[in-house]
């Protein structure tokens, strides 16, 4: 399943000048192979075997969280970072420092060091950052990614620049400035953005980009890397792959290597196969560890059925973190208007069976909110009320009769195909069927979240996976479910069921400007009882993640800052 990213840990000074992270979910900073020595690990080539496509290698188009924790280590530096260990202090990466504020938070600045450069030998410049920042307006075009920088440019009258007016641009500018000497970077927001250096460590919405690169949507698979590795040839291919060979423009003299990204391998096979068995064949194969798959490790999660062989010296190569993530279905609100019916399918949701479904508490725990509990954040009391999470078919029977609607009603389920979503999402069709409704599941095997993104879809539900881009439901509620930033003619954006709600829009505004941590998450609270009264969105998971790797790599473990994944940037193979 291609869970978008998150943040795992707590906030602390959420609204002070100095903004720190606490340690979070998921494994620790240490080698949990036996090998252990990295030092001894460098050289060789390690396999990575991916069970489905990106959407984007672009990186102001990049949202899945293993390819933001693992782009980040190995293809595209941003201003600030955060380090590969469980502090999750924010630390310099392309800036000679993590920012300086003014104006309570509204100003930020940012110098870019001196010698870091493109792999095609050109200087990063304070334009880069100017220009990558600038794409994220575009969302007609440039989709995917996050949007928070429109929410805090709000003012700005800006279709980003493919579009924009000469007068347009020049305001743009002057609100994302670079200096005369083109080294320092000057965002001036709306308003206080005291927790900046998060935002641009988590996602890379302020990463550089060089103009002179940018294709606009033909770049969506082009990498013009300004890390340690680069894509052999320039080209991603969405469905296979690429081969990640040294960059020798990549100095580490302007990096922290032990910090960031110790870059082991001296190459990395990374290899996609979105075939729809193909995560339990890798783990198949890592379970075998035959000679060719001692130096791979996955990004699939270990299938329930092969639950029973991790056994004797597979167990010795086997992690289960918690995860920083919660699954959750959406109603398309341009199809399901009518909220008793969006009440019928909460009431008949058969939770507990559907977990069970997915490996039971190895790999999941039932959810009463959309916010994981890494961030302190109550459970919505639209969906706490049904407190057993069997599913009560007669109740949802009753809402639809309160809802005038012929039965059965059809209902179109999307999701992301796997055997074990196969199997999960039949449980939800039984009970629902149970409750009055005729549900078709509709699984997608393609890329999946640029689909349901779109306005004009034709499911009536859909699956989809979320965490905090940083130790805030800040960053859940608002970009989930705030249909400003992210509606469009072309795209829903992450707002996936098209929810657009004054009401709620005026809670987020309203914690948006809160100036103490506490008053903001109250006002978050109510904005989530907003979502579970509308049914906005229908809990379903938090979920664990099930790790196997080859017995020739060292240094796997997961941190906080790799969002629960393999934390790529430790990692080495033995020669």
């Amino acid at each position: 399943m291609k869970l978008r990213r998150t943040f795992a840990a707590t906030a602390a000074a959420a609204l002070g000048a100095t903004i720190l992270a606490a340690c979070g979910g998921g494994g620790g900073g240490t080698d949990t192979n036996s090998s252990g020595d990295t030092e001894s690990a460098k050289g060789g080539t390690l396999t990575v075997l991916q069970h489905f496509p990106f959407e984007s290698t672009d990186p102001q188009r990049i949202y899945y969280g293993v390819e933001l924790s693992w782009f980040r280590r190995l293809l595209y530096r941003g201003l600030v970072a955060f380090p590969m260990d469980d502090s999750n202090e924010v630390v310099p990466d392309l800036a000679t420092d993590t920012g300086t504020s003014s104006e309570g938070g509204k100003v930020w600045s940012f110098t870019l060091k001196d010698g870091v450069k493109w792999e095609d030998g050109s200087d990063i410049t304070c334009e880069d950052v100017q220009y990558g920042t600038s794409r994220v307006f575009a969302n007609d075009l440039i989709i995917g990614g996050p949007n928070y920088t429109l929410s805090y440019l709000s003012s700005l009258d800006y279709p980003g620049p493919y579009k924009a007016t000469a007068k347009q641009q020049a305001a743009f500018d002057k609100a994302v400035s670079c200096s005369s000497d083109n080294k320092t970077i000057t965002f001036h927001f709306d308003k206080p953005w005291a927790d900046f250096p998060l935002a641009a460590a988590s996602l890379m919405m302020t990463d550089p980009y060089k103009k002179s690169f940018d294709q606009g949507d033909k770049s969506k698979f082009k990498v013009l890397s300004n890390g340690p590795y680069k894509v052999e040839g320039g080209t991603w291919s969405k469905n296979k792959g690429a081969t990640l060979v040294r960059n020798d423009e990549y100095d580490p003299s302007t990096d922290e290597p032990d910090k960031l990204r110790l870059a082991l391998p001296d190459t990395i096979d990374y290899q996609i196969d979105p075939s729809d068995t193909a995560g339990e064949l890798f783990n198949d194969r890592l379970i075998a560890n035959a000679p060719a798959d001692q130096t791979a490790i996955t990004t699939a999660r270990v299938a329930p059925s092969q639950f029973p062989k991790i056994t004797g010296s597979v167990e010795d190569r086997y992690q289960n973190p918690e995860s920083p993530y919660n699954d959750y279905l959406v109603p398309n609100f341009n199809r399901l208007k009518d909220v008793n019916v969006r009440q019928a399918l909460a009431a008949a949701l058969p939770l507990n069976d559907y977990v069970k479904a997915l490996g039971g508490d190895r790999s999941a725990t039932a959810s009463e909110t959309i916010v994981n509990p890494a961030l302190d954040f109550p459970d919505n009391p639209a969906f706490a009320d049904d407190a057993d999470n069997d599913g009560d078919p007669d109740a949802a029977k009753a809402l639809l009769e309160k809802a005038g609607v012929q039965t059965p009603y059809p209902i179109k389920l999307g999701y992301s195909k796997s055997p074990t979503m196969d199997k999960a999402m039949a449980v939800i069709k039984e009970g629902w069927d149970k409750a009055g409704f005729d549900v078709t599941l509709a699984p997608l095997t393609d890329t999946y979240y640029d689909v349901i993104s779109k306005p004009d879809d034709d499911y009536d539900v859909t699956w989809a996976g979320w965490g905090a881009d940083w130790p805030s439901a800040m960053t859940v509620l608002p970009p989930l479910f705030d249909g400003r930033p992210n509606i469009s003619s072309t795209t829903c954006g992450n707002d996936y069921g098209c929810y657009d709600s004054d009401a709620f829009n005026k809670l987020v505004d309203q914690a948006a400007e809160a100036t103490d941590v506490d008053e903001q998450k109250s006002i978050l609270e109510d904005a989530d009882k907003q979502l579970g009264e509308d049914v906005a969105y229908i809990p379903l998971e938090i979920t664990k993640f099930n790790w196997l790797y080859g017995s020739k790599v060292t240094g796997f473990t997961t941190t906080a800052a790799s969002s629960s994944y393999p934390e790529i940037g430790l990692i080495g193979v033995q020669q």
